[in-house]
């Protein structure tokens, strides 16, 4: 099989649409209810502010505004999540390409994403994870214009520091990223030399530190909610000695079975896995900074914390590392295997989607099964044969009354927990099981 520059550019678009209807359509047939995370961030997004008690603004908003244009529309937020992840598809292979300078090694690098299930089998729920997707990609693409010209431009000073205060704002973890990448400038400035400094780099947390203000202002006004939350989710505060040796092993685990499905896709690719790493090697000092050392500070984080990371937070740390893998053993690449490549990415490409079919058809206790339409159906008709208003707030657990928020069409307000002063600020209201519903 062989590739021209224009057939390239048709393969690689033909398979991010393809990805983009297959991973909208089908939970948007199979699924009767969207999926915990994204009604939780639904029913934030009913009520924005600058934070909520488990995460950052960021992904309420991109929520939010899609629920003003389409409404309670499942197959809607199927759509936003994987507009996110084809997103930063374009972005690796606009980075590949300038890295490269090939397009066939481009193409292969963003097809072998298919083989982690982070950008297939768990992108239908768009949450935290997801939203960090494109922001991730975007913060590595201006790191890279910074770090491989030698004249500094403020325009990609200033992206850089706008889609890291996005990133950072859709959650903490991406400050991982960011680390890694001031580690890196760090080294090429102060250390190998390779680099002057240059005040420009400045303007890029500048930007960074004036777009989380309003954040930071919210989050001391709320004593520190989301970071209680985040530590108290890492299990750090009843962490004993065997936690920094168990946890770390486990995380390590993990990942290696996750990039199992990867490392197949690349075996049928390279001839030997033979290579030599020289740090001295511009490009390759890159690629390992922001693939390998945002894991290495996971672990250490792991390590030296005794607290557990849950496998999900890792969604976007693997984005560039069909990248490294093929810039590793380019030399190494036979082309002329590149139809079992092919065949591999296909079974994986096609098996996914069934996978999920299957699971979200044949297991019916998930909270995807949730009879979220119906339940509110009934909590309107019970208040309209007591009231006439319509329902302008709602209060308790986030999934099932952000599931009446949502479904609801007068879209009420979720305005958190019952509490006797709420209930109070309510000209009326009726209370169903743990969910109550009023009018002010």
């Amino acid at each position: 099989m062989s590739f021209n520059k224009i057939d390239i550019n048709k393969i690689f678009y033909s398979f991010i649409t393809i990805h983009l209807i297959l991973w909208t359509l089908i939970p948007s047939l199979t699924n009767n209810n969207l999926p915990l995370d994204t009604i939780e961030h639904l029913a934030w997004g009913s009520n924005l502010d600058w934070g909520f008690n488990k995460h950052p603004p960021v992904v309420a908003f991109f929520l939010e505004f899609f629920y003003r244009i389409f409404g309670a529309q499942d197959w809607a937020y199927y759509l936003l999540s994987q507009i996110f992840v084809v997103i930063a598809f374009i972005i690796v292979f606009k980075f590949s390409e300038e890295l490269f300078r090939n397009k066939t090694l481009s193409l292969i690098s963003v097809l072998l994403l298919e083989g982690i299930y982070f950008y297939n089998f768990t992108t239908p729920e768009f949450n935290v994870n997801v939203c960090q997707l494109p922001f991730w990609a975007l913060c590595v693409y201006y790191s890279w214009k910074l770090f491989d010209k030698q004249k500094i431009n403020p325009k990609d000073c200033f992206c850089l520091g706008v889609f890291a205060a996005i990133g950072f704002l859709s959650k903490y973890l991406f400050i991982y990223l960011l680390i890694s990448i001031d580690l890196l400038f760090f080294y090429v400035i102060f250390i190998k030399k390779y680099q002057k400094f240059d005040f420009k780099y400045l303007i890029s947390l500048e930007v960074f530190i004036v777009l989380l203000v309003p954040h930071l202002i919210w989050l001391t006004n709320n004593d520190y909610a989301t970071i209680t939350y985040g530590l108290a989710r890492t299990g750090i505060e009843n962490s004993n000695l065997r936690d920094h040796i168990i946890y770390p092993l486990l995380f390590l685990g993990k990942q290696a079975g996750i990039l199992i499905p990867f490392f197949i896709m690349s075996f049928f690719l390279v001839k030997k896995f033979k290579f030599k790493i020289s740090l001295k090697d511009k490009k390759l000092l890159f690629l390992v900074f922001i693939n390998l050392v945002p894991i290495c500070l996971m672990f250490l984080t792991s390590m030296l914390t005794g607290s557990k990371v849950r496998t999900m937070w890792m969604t976007p740390f693997y984005l560039f590392f069909g990248v490294l893998i093929i810039y590793i053993f380019q030399a190494q690449i036979n082309l002329k295997k590149i139809n079992s490549f092919i065949s591999v990415f296909l079974i994986l490409f096609i098996f996914s989607p069934f996978a999920y079919a299957y699971i979200s058809i044949t297991e019916t206790d998930k909270r995807t099964d949730y009879l979220g339409k119906e339940i509110a159906i009934k909590v309107k008709y019970v208040w309209s044969e007591n009231y006439k208003e319509t329902i302008n707030v709602v209060l308790g657990d986030e999934w099932f009354a952000g599931n009446l928020s949502y479904h609801l069409k007068s879209r009420p307000i979720w305005e958190g927990s019952i509490t006797n002063e709420k209930l109070k600020s309510l000209s009326k209201f009726i209370c169903i099981d743990n969910i109550c519903v009023g009018n002010k």
